[in-house]
């Protein structure tokens, strides 16, 4: 087997990107403290065409060489904004008519690979600070929590991780 050339993956343009029908995904990064995080997240965020990216709170924004350290251009192909309140984003999303749901561990949490996609739906993925999760008033604020599973001594993935996860299993089940 040869790996393939970048020219034989036939990618989008940066242009071609913004134009191509996204996904109605929309993430949310509520105080994710870790540029590396933030780049990784916007990485996968355009390898799945996610609609866009919510920054909020202390999340840095671009342009960052950090960002970009692990972004490697994502982050000037995918739709992003700035919110300086998560609970503020989260309610103009709702009013938009998103599902809004919390990637954390709670009380009544829905599993991921239980957590059924009701095509025509818009959803809002609020993925959490690297140490203290999704704040609980945002958690209060959500329609779902949902849970990845998890078997070993950690209680969680890196908020990178949980991200490529989440937004992987939810493009699977959006688009079949």
């Amino acid at each position: 087997m040869r790996k393939l050339k970048n020219r034989e993956l036939n990618r989008l343009s940066i242009e071609e990107f913004k134009k191509a029908d996204k996904l109605p995904l929309t993430v949310v990064l509520d105080n994710v403290r870790s540029l590396n995080n933030v780049g990784s997240v916007f990485r996968t965020s355009d390898a799945l065409k996610v609609e866009q990216i919510l920054l909020c709170g202390i999340t840095a924004t671009p342009p960052h060489n950090d960002i970009h350290k692990t972004a490697l251009g994502a982050e000037d192909a995918v739709e992003w904004i700035y919110e300086e309140d998560t609970l503020l984003a989260i309610q103009k999303l709702k009013e938009e008519g998103y599902t809004v749901c919390s990637i954390e561990q709670v009380e009544n949490s829905i599993s991921l690979p239980d957590f059924k996609v009701e095509v025509g739906k818009k959803y809002a993925l609020i993925l959490g600070n690297e140490v203290k999760g999704v704040q609980q008033k945002v958690v209060n604020n959500s329609d779902v929590c949902i849970e990845i599973p998890q078997f070993g001594t950690k209680h969680s993935f890196n908020v990178s991780v949980t991200a490529g996860i989440v937004l992987w299993e939810m493009f699977r089940k959006i688009v079949g």
